[in-house]
């Protein structure tokens, strides 16, 4: 296959039909996404859902038994014909670093830039490295690094040189939490300063939304939804969407108009019109932060749990068998065990799935 077709879009990564798997069982089925340039996008969802797959196929690693891949308008991958992984012009980040032991920070990262030599080189070398903040630890090896800089001189590594996409593959799940927030921020800036797009794996939703513009929920291969976080968060396209994002759970309800619902949290209203017919039975997504303290209120569920979290205290409540919700209050405001307390709904944006 050759790399020089005729551009076709504006988009600089097409996926199109996307079916790949391995040896006879597809794993990935018939997906579609764009990713435009300068993006960050994610594939985002439980282990087996297929994310690893989609990126060796993108990669060029795995042949794809359906559809379609281009980059940059030209097509790279097609069933029975896929382009060579070096390429593509496509970066790769791993999980475990893969960087070479033997050889110090400068050469590692140095590596991808075969064909400059002498002083050009290290210079180019140690702009990369002042860009990851570890020039001054270009003669180390990666032995004497923390996790963090190992991954650092990854990411250098990977763009030395120049390519028009990075892959990452779950980067930071080796990293303790503090540090995965704080690198997971700092790859994202770094990208945005370079205008380079990327494509994350992951199944951490706080690194996804932090990191990335557009991200795809995944489930057994398929794409539940490809948006952004803001959209996937309070305008989920089903429910495994509006599980699966963020903390809430459902509660029973009984449909009133097309923006209102009948629950025993009260009349519920928000900012979605349904078309179902008044009657209908639903469940409604309930959010933490859709549930506010309220001591005018007299609707006032039991604690039925509470998990201290520093600043905000995470409590279960129950208004009866058929409905309990979570809800983030201050750590201030602490509640026991069995105690009633005076809330109410704030569901601006209003979740609902019909029952079945």
């Amino acid at each position: 296959m050759t790399d020089n077709a005729t551009p076709k879009t504006d988009w600089l990564l097409e996926v199109n039909n996307l079916s790949c798997g391995y040896g006879d069982g597809s794993v990935v089925k018939d997906i579609s996404f764009a990713l435009s340039h300068g993006d960050i996008g994610c594939l985002l969802g439980p282990s087996g859902c297929g994310k690893s797959t989609i990126l060796r196929a993108l990669a060029g690693f795995l042949p794809i038994y359906g559809g379609e891949i281009c980059l940059q308008s030209h097509t790279i991958s097609l069933p029975g014909r896929t382009l060579a992984p070096e390429k593509r012009k496509i970066g790769m980040v791993f999980q475990d670093y893969a960087l070479f032991p033997h050889m110090t920070v400068a050469d590692n990262v140095g590596f991808g830039l075969r064909n400059e030599r002498g002083p050009d080189k290290r210079t180019k070398v140690m702009e990369l490295l002042k860009l990851v903040h570890l020039q001054d630890l270009a003669d180390s090896y990666p032995h004497e690094l923390s996790g963090g800089q190992q991954q650092r001189v990854a990411l250098a590594r990977a763009l030395a040189p120049e390519p028009t996409l990075i892959l990452l593959d779950e980067p930071f799940s080796n990293l303790d939490a503090d540090l995965r927030r704080r690198l997971s921020l700092d790859v994202r800036d770094i990208l945005k300063t370079l205008g380079i797009s990327a494509i994350l794996v992951t199944h951490d939703q706080q690194e996804a939304f932090a990191m990335c513009d557009q991200v795809a929920v995944l489930r057994d291969g398929e794409i539940q939804q490809w948006d952004v976080p803001f959209n996937l968060y309070h305008e989920p396209a089903n429910r495994f969407v509006a599980s699966f994002v963020g903390q809430g759970g459902f509660i029973p309800g009984t449909v009133l108009g097309p923006d209102t619902i009948q629950s025993e949290l009260g009349v519920i209203r928000g900012n979605r019109a349904y078309k179902w017919q008044n009657g209908t039975l639903v469940d409604v997504l309930i959010r933490p932060d859709d549930i506010v303290y309220d001591p005018e209120s007299g609707l006032k569920p039991r604690v039925v749990e509470k998990t201290f979290a520093g600043t905000s205290t995470l409590y279960r409540f129950r208004m009866s068998e058929e409905t309990e919700f979570e809800t983030l209050f201050r750590s201030h405001l602490d509640f026991h065990l069995g105690e009633a307390v005076p809330i109410r709904v704030e569901a601006d944006h209003l979740i609902a799935f019909e029952r079945t």
